[in-house]
């Protein structure tokens, strides 16, 4: 295989980088056990020990000789793309972290994942005041992270950055008003029209965990996802996926006995986002530009096996001989009932459960709040109010309790504020890619027949072969010779419903 390093001062660097990608490797280990297997009181701990790696991987590189190395190959001549690339993101993980006093770093890994915990019990309880003081030291840690960094317009700004590179309070606020404007009249629509379904009896068919854990893997299977290769499938409270490395991606889901489509698409979104870690090149293993670029890059891929993939006819046809064999009383309805129960639309309260078409909604939602909370501030136990009434205003519905409102997501927990605009960037984005890939892959045929290599090979060729080489703009200009837009989404939404 050729070698793509081949500066020695790039080699240098990615020598002292081993202990860097170790130590977040060791990390990652520790905070998917905290999701899948730690007991509850092993967060006392657990808190501690991810707060004190934190520490260290920003010693590490933030350290004096390591800093002058990545500024002395700034400057060197004729690096080829892949040398640019690690000098490109090393350098600003570098700009970041020096941004972080240590104690900083400390302090937010150590509240976060204390505050993870506590929201779990919050959330099973319906308790909202058990979270509300933990929510409060998040958005002042948000505030203060804000102020770190710097930005020129909105604090909120510095913290879109941190999940989108580039993007900014104003990028959002263009792309929602697209949503607002364009999209609002088409859900009404829908809604009024009654050709897509509201609701459907297979919501209310119960089954056994043990089933469609099988559907599930039996789904992966046809994916190609490597089980006990590369990957497994556990259960978290909230699916997400972890990749310790190239060899090592995980994904979870979550079985309630009833609604089976709710872990069938949580599964089938997970292998997206799992399946852009898997195709990587291997050239990149250990080094900075191993992994998705962006976390609304990294959206698209999953959002493009959900909807595009998940919530097609063909995929409804090819796993109803396996639901059929798993799941009692599916003989009862047939593959069109299938995909028209994955694709009902409807005014819901709860994100992960949305329909492709209110799904958006739910994301401006949350990006309207964490303005307020970012660049006006506001206390926690004023939230909930404001969320009620904004959901009522976007959706014409109001929550019940806390756990289907503003309990509801693991993000703020997790002290990711400005992560959720990516969702929508990659649900959009997913559609766009989707169009693109129409020119050269027959996407309903190769699900049909259950070949998706073509689609695998594609996604790898256009998007996943690039790592973290360029900036998410540079990479879709790469990829599909153009820029973000959300005409595509449009598009896909009044051709599919309407």
């Amino acid at each position: 295989m050729q070698m793509v390093f081949e500066n020695e001062v790039i080699k240098e660097i990615l020598e002292k980088y081993r202990r860097i990608w170790a130590i977040g490797h060791a990390s990652s280990v520790l905070g998917w056990d905290m999701e899948v297997n730690m007991p509850k009181e092993g967060i006392v701990e657990r808190s501690v020990a991810e707060g004190e790696l934190a520490i260290l991987s920003q010693e590490f590189l933030l350290k004096p000789e390591f800093v002058e190395l990545v500024n002395r190959a700034d400057s060197v001549e004729g690096l080829n793309e892949y040398e640019r690339g690690v000098v490109r993101v090393l350098k600003r993980r570098i700009k970041i972290e020096s941004s972080f006093p240590p104690e900083f770093v400390k302090e937010l890994s150590e509240t976060t994942s204390r505050a993870t915990a506590v929201w779990k019990e919050a959330r099973e309880k319906n308790d909202y005041d058990k979270f509300a003081p933990w929510l409060d030291k998040i958005m002042d840690l948000g505030k203060r992270a804000a102020d770190y960094l710097g930005y020129e317009r909105y604090p909120y700004d510095a913290l879109l950055d941190l999940f989108e590179e580039g993007l900014t309070t104003e990028d959002v606020e263009r792309m929602f008003d697209v949503v607002e404007r364009r999209l609002k009249p088409i859900l009404e629509r829908i809604l009024s029209e009654g050709k897509v379904p509201r609701e459907h009896p297979l919501e209310k068919l119960k089954y056994e965990r043990a089933s469609m854990e099988s559907v599930n893997r039996e789904i992966l299977k046809m994916f190609g996802f490597p089980l006990g290769v590369r990957s497994r499938i556990d259960v978290s409270a909230h699916p997400f996926t972890t990749e310790f490395g190239l060899k090592d991606v995980r994904i979870t889901t979550r079985y309630e006995g009833v609604d089976f489509r709710r872990t069938i698409l949580s599964t089938v979104h997970e292998f997206g986002h799992a399946l852009y870690e898997l195709q990587q090149d291997e050239r990149f293993m250990f080094t900075p530009i191993i992994g998705g670029v962006s976390l609304g890059i990294h959206e698209s891929q999953s959002r493009f096996w959900e909807n595009i993939v998940g919530r097609s006819m063909e995929f409804a046809e090819l796993i109803y001989p396996v639901l059929n064999e798993n799941v009692s009383g599916i003989g009862d309805y047939t593959p069109e009932d299938i995909y028209w129960y994955m694709n009902i639309v409807r005014l819901d309260y709860i994100r992960t459960e949305a329909d492709v078409v209110t799904y958006n909604f739910h994301i401006l939602l949350r990006f309207k709040l964490e303005k307020i909370m970012i660049n006006e501030g506001i206390d926690a136990k004023d939230l909930p109010e404001l969320w009620n009434d904004e959901m009522e205003n976007l959706l014409g519905i109001r929550p019940k309790n806390y756990a289907e409102g503003i309990l509801q997501d693991i993000h703020w927990a997790h002290g990711t504020i400005g992560y959720f605009p990516t969702y929508s960037i990659g649900t959009m984005l997913a559609a766009q890619i989707a169009e693109h890939m129409r020119r050269d892959v027959n996407i309903e045929d190769s699900i049909k027949n259950g070949e998706f290599q073509p689609i695998k090979d594609w996604l790898r060729e256009k998007v996943h072969r690039y790592g973290s080489i360029y900036p998410p703009k540079e990479l879709l200009r790469r990829g599909l010779g153009e820029d973000f837009n959300p005409e595509y989404f449009i598009r896909y939404v009044e051709s599919k419903y309407l």
